[in-house]
């Protein structure tokens, strides 16, 4: 099959987004104002829940993405989102702001928007567009500088050919996490029907008496997390000295593992320690299945470690036992963090401290509750994790077939013969 060599200069241009008013910015909106946090590091758009910038304020014209429009990250918000491109969803709720680029073809006939979309995500194209970055604290591109960056492509046939065996793997992958977010907020939505709205199995029969945090189902208990459950904090190993860090086998998490993955269980850190390097600071060790809470700066990323691991300093991990199981615990603290951003403090980044977590009131079910809650959205949970594998599974398969697609390493015209 003939490839020929361009600059992507040649198939489309980019028109930059617009600088949307900081003081139009709500809670709830008409639109919502897209950021480079909307990406996937690996390419894709990310819904940001209760986290989306929501705008109120008159709009340009020409600024309201559609449905099957193709973006691209000009500013490296976070580290690897730099070049990365999404396809929006949903047409008229959509604005891109000035850290975002829309993509628009030169000639549709002869370029396809879906193979397009998968060169952005191409690590080769990916490191062209990051050294064109210019930048100390957050680096940022430009159009033209994006147009210079150098492709090979095929005919249109062939790219639509690539693109709809990317693309099969990419529907697997957001079928599988449409059914997590349903399991989500089945299991969540349980947790607030039972434990914060008090409609319980039973409820009718039970009266409520007054406490301190307000009325509360006769036999509940209102403690302190110290009276409640053992919390553990972290640290970081000297980065100057090799020994605590080469060859390393021990999972040690910081935020951006959380951040990034945006999801339920974590399997690895980004990072890993030796057992000298544990020792010899004042991480700690705390067993698999434990609740992590990032606990500075951003505070309120919630994961559960699969492995035994540890953290840096910038977590509360809270760890379940037999009146506190873990589901349980883990909604909890997804509920809570609205009251963890409330007492956090400090001049430079907000943080809650180990100290003044202890002395948060905690309200403690009775064990019957709880285990009854336990039983219902564990088998959830599970479900939850094995989508999650499934979903890393599809993407290493996608992320190795998708450089040698896109560089002709994989003679499509010969898999159709095959």
């Amino acid at each position: 099959m003939s490839w020929r060599d361009c600059n992507l200069g040649d198939l489309l241009e980019i028109k930059h987004g617009y600088a949307f008013l900081g003081e139009y910015f709500a809670d709830v909106g008409t639109h919502i104002v897209l950021t480079p946090g909307n990406f996937f590091d690996e390419g894709g758009f990310k819904q940001k829940g209760d986290k989306e910038k929501w705008y109120r304020g008159p709009i340009p014209s020409g600024y309201v993405l559609n449905e099957g429009d193709l973006i691209v990250a000009m500013t490296e918000q976070a580290e690897g989102l730099l070049g990365s491109s999404a396809i929006i969803p949903r047409s008229g709720i959509y604005l891109h702001n000035q850290r975002l680029g829309l993509v628009q073809l030169r000639d549709a006939g002869q370029t396809d928007t879906r193979f397009v979309y998968y060169i952005f995500n191409w690590k080769h194209v990916r490191q062209q567009i990051r050294a064109s970055a210019s930048g100390t604290k957050i680096r940022h591109t430009a159009p033209s500088r994006i147009a210079s960056v150098k492709v090979r492509v095929p005919s249109v046939a062939i790219q639509r050919r690539i693109a709809g065996i990317l693309s099969a793997y990419d529907e697997l992958i957001e079928n599988s996490q449409r059914r997590i977010r349903i399991l989500e907020s089945m299991a969540r939505a349980l947790y607030r029907e039972w434990f914060v709205h008090f409609r319980f199995p039973g409820h009718e029969s039970i009266r409520r008496v007054p406490s301190s945090l307000g009325e509360i189902p006769q036999g509940w208990e209102v403690k302190r997390v110290a009276d409640s459950f053992e919390i553990s904090g972290g640290g970081t190993p000297s980065r100057k000295e090799e020994r605590y860090w080469d060859g390393g086998a021990i999972q040690w998490f910081s935020p951006s593992d959380l951040t990034s993955a945006g999801t339920m269980f974590m399997d690895d850190s980004s990072d890993h320690i030796t057992a000298l390097g544990l020792v010899e600071s004042s991480a700690r060790l705390f067993p698999a299945m434990s609740v992590m809470l990032t606990s500075r700066a951003t505070i309120g990323a919630i994961a559960i470690n699969t492995r035994e691991a540890c953290t840096n300093q910038g977590f509360i991990t809270c760890l379940p036992n037999d009146r506190v199981p873990l589901y349980f615990l883990f909604h909890w603290v997804t509920e809570s963090v609205p009251t963890f951003q409330r007492l956090a403090s400090g001049a430079t980044f907000k943080e809650i401290s180990r100290g003044v977590f202890k002395t948060i009131e905690f309200l403690q079910p009775p064990a019957q509750l709880t285990e009854g809650f336990e039983a219902v959205v564990a088998p959830m949970a599970g479900q939850i994790l094995a989508l999650q594998r499934q979903i890393q599974n599809l993407r290493r398969t996608r992320d190795l077939l998708l450089p040698r697609l896109l560089s002709g390493q994989i003679d499509v015209e010969a898999l159709d013969h095959a």
